[in-house]
């Protein structure tokens, strides 16, 4: 397992974070303070290829490894610092373009990859609805079969990316009274009739993600949209929510180091007392604190990329991954509102910002909660 990046890789990353760090950003706080989603970043990422790193070639993207896709995915969001950004690039890399990669046929796949990879549409994934959190698939939206495809109705709720996306890949029910094993999956294009978006929803953090939800009122779904066979949603949601699961926070992964380097930084530099405030005990153990948060889990999230690459079975170390990092953000952020003080807690200096975008992180993709519930249950508990 690649845990040390070799030559080609650290380069590459590299390359990114320098490209990032000139390119993205650049009106990061207005863009926070006026909840706006930075198409000018997208399209930036999307000239690169970034949006469709892990896409296969032949249907627009860069064909990267799981392991060169985290990898460009973490500088990124080190180099950019917009949280919302690599939330919405790392939402749409895992949750809409894997399962088409997945489970699509043939003409799906050259039908919406390419318009997905390049950043012409935006994507989104429709599972949570009000009644269905964490109980993903108790699912009240339906699908009922008519002549030549679907009739869809119902609403999903708390949907990054849903007030500007394209096309969504959504779960209903096809056979309701089979329960989990009567969902099935759709690929369904927003401009279709039946289908509207709501504005935005005002959020703590990752402002520039934009929340939303999608209503659909007796919207025909074509059969040929229909993702894998009739009944598949559970295996489709298990396997891939593996990979969003595993990897939604590899943007994060980077903003945690650049909050670190700001944290040392600001350690050696600033005085109190005539010395620095890093040779205070309750200073350095955070900052020592932090770097091991750090340190565990990008191992822990390479691990994952690298056994994704073998094809192994990485169900326990997805929820591992994301538990991991999740707590090890929010954390981290904290830490560096406290060891800055008024400016931490100020929105003049941005770090509350970071703590504001880590909240979410234990929530998507599964709540903490939920990956300590997996992580029991996979081991006999």
């Amino acid at each position: 397992m690649r845990f040390v990046p070799d030559d080609a890789d650290a380069d590459r990353r590299r390359q990114v974070l320098e490209w990032a760090r000139e390119e993205l950003g650049r009106n990061l706080k207005e863009h926070d303070a006026a909840a706006e989603f930075p198409r000018e970043d997208w399209d930036r990422c999307a000239r690169k290829g970034y949006i469709g790193c892990h896409v296969p070639a032949e249907y627009g993207g860069l064909g990267m490894d799981a392991v060169t896709t985290v990898g460009t995915l973490e500088a990124i969001g080190q180099g950019s610092r917009d949280n919302g950004l690599s939330l919405a690039v790392g939402g749409q890399t895992w949750s809409v373009q894997e399962p088409i990669v997945i489970y699509g046929n043939e003409q799906q796949k050259k039908k919406y990859l390419p318009k997905l990879a390049s950043g012409e549409w935006i994507g989104c994934h429709g599972v949570s609805e009000e009644n269905s959190g964490s109980d993903a698939l108790s699912l009240e939206t339906t699908a009922a079969p008519t002549q030549g495809g679907y009739l869809l109705n119902g609403r999903k709720c708390y949907i990054g990316m849903a007030p500007l996306a394209d096309v969504g890949v959504v779960l209903a029910n096809t056979d309701p009274e089979s329960g989990k094993w009567g969902v099935s999956a759709f690929i369904v294009e927003t401009s279709w009739d039946g289908v509207s978006r709501s504005e935005p929803r005002a959020k703590t953090g990752t402002s520039t993600n934009l929340m939303g939800d999608l209503i659909f009122e007796d919207c025909f779904v074509p059969a040929e949209n229909r993702l894998g066979g009739e009944g598949i949603g559970m295996s489709l949601f298990t396997q891939t929510i593996a990979w969003e699961r595993a990897f939604i926070h590899a943007g994060h992964l980077g903003s945690m180091q650049a909050l670190f380097d700001e944290c040392l930084e600001y350690a050696q530099k600033r005085r109190q007392f005539g010395k620095p405030i890093g040779s205070f005990q309750s200073v350095s153990n955070r900052i020592a604190d932090m770097r091991l948060r750090l340190e565990t889990s990008r191992l822990l999230m390479y691990k994952v990329a690298a056994m994704k690459d073998a094809r192994l079975d990485a169900g326990m170390e997805c929820a591992m991954a994301n538990l991991q990092i999740a707590e090890a953000l929010l954390a981290s952020a904290t830490d560096a509102v406290r060891l800055h003080g008024a400016k931490g807690y100020l929105r003049d200096y941005e770090i509350e910002r970071e703590l504001r975008d880590s909240i979410g992180g234990v929530i998507y993709a599964g709540t903490s909660d939920i990956q300590r519930n997996l992580i029991a249950g996979m081991l006999g508990l």
